[in-house]
């Protein structure tokens, strides 16, 4: 159904491919905001913590999620607000922890013991009713785990803040794809309003491995092929999703994880698959997930 204050598309964008891969800086950031990434809402960075406190400046009305990719025991600090995450070694070793905020607040982001990386999501407020007024914490335990898809393309999706979530535009994910299995498949795109088939979605994907030496392959396309991207995506790096689809495959031997930010006017995933690949999820009745999956049990198990 369409909505006259929504935006119909995404935002043109004809940046050449390699503009939308991210690697990170010397100091393991990587940082996007809408200017750079070529739309309207979604900010998005990833840092290292260490000793002392890592700062998260303040963001004017905004909404923001912080994410513990990896790292124990941390403590987030803000407008008189103290709020303590469990945490996990890596993503691999437990499900996430996070925070979200109904603003963009000065944070002050602490590890209680060695090091660690954080994710922070940020968006601009809409001002829809039945966004939440205070922070809520977001442990292991609330964490919904989904097998999605089958055979080799079997993956674990952490969802951390879904569509049902009290947030204004965010919307969070992770998923853990086992060596050798195809992710984001069949290719879906999310980037014109067409519901209820499909919702204009900003995303980043960002990038993790068990282990940290390894790659995986990231595409980026249009149906028509006026966008045509592949990238080796290492450790730390980050790709921008403005527009087509985009399918992701871990290598061979090598266990794989991305976190998935998202930005946009409906609280929905709906999205449309590519026509020439979707007769692939009507095979999945008959098939079985990867039995190595979950490779993070829930938390109840």
């Amino acid at each position: 159904m369409s909505d006259p204050t929504i935006p119909a598309a995404a935002l043109p964008d004809d940046r050449p491919a390699d503009a939308l891969h991210l690697r990170p800086a010397t100091d393991g950031a990587v940082r996007l905001d809408p200017a750079r990434a070529g739309w309207r809402y979604l900010s998005f960075e990833a840092r290292r913590v260490g000793a002392g406190a890592t700062i998260v400046d303040a963001a004017d009305g905004t909404e923001t999620c912080v994410v513990v990719i990896s790292g124990r025991d941390v403590t987030i600090e803000g407008d008189g607000g103290s709020w303590r995450l469990e945490g996990r070694t890596d993503p691999f070793a437990g499900l996430p922890s996070a925070l979200w905020l109904p603003d963009g607040r000065r944070l002050q982001v602490r590890i209680g013991s060695g090091a660690g990386v954080v994710a922070i999501a940020r968006a601009p407020r809409s001002g829809r009713a039945g966004v939440a007024t205070e922070p809520i914490v977001v442990q292991p335990r609330d964490v919904v785990v989904e097998i999605r898809g089958a055979g080799n393309a079997s993956r674990q999706i952490n969802h951390i803040v879904a569509p049902t979530f009290p947030a204004d535009r965010l919307e969070i994910v992770e998923v853990l794809t086992p060596s050798g299995n195809w992710s984001s498949w069949p290719p879906h795109k999310h980037d014109v309003d067409a519901m209820p088939g499909e919702a204009v979605l900003e995303e980043v994907y960002h990038y993790r491995f068990r282990r940290p030496e390894a790659w995986a392959v990231q595409r980026v396309y249009r149906a028509d092929r006026s966008r045509d991207g592949i990238w080796e995506v290492r450790d730390g790096d980050v790709v921008i999703v403005p527009d087509g689809y985009h399918p992701f495959s871990a290598t061979h031997g090598d266990d794989a994880y991305y976190l998935n930010a998202l930005a946009g006017d409906r609280r929905t995933m709906a999205c449309s698959f590519d026509p020439d690949l979707d007769w692939v999820r009507g095979t999945w009745e008959s098939m079985e997930p990867d039995p190595r999956l979950p490779l993070v049990a829930p938390a109840s198990a």
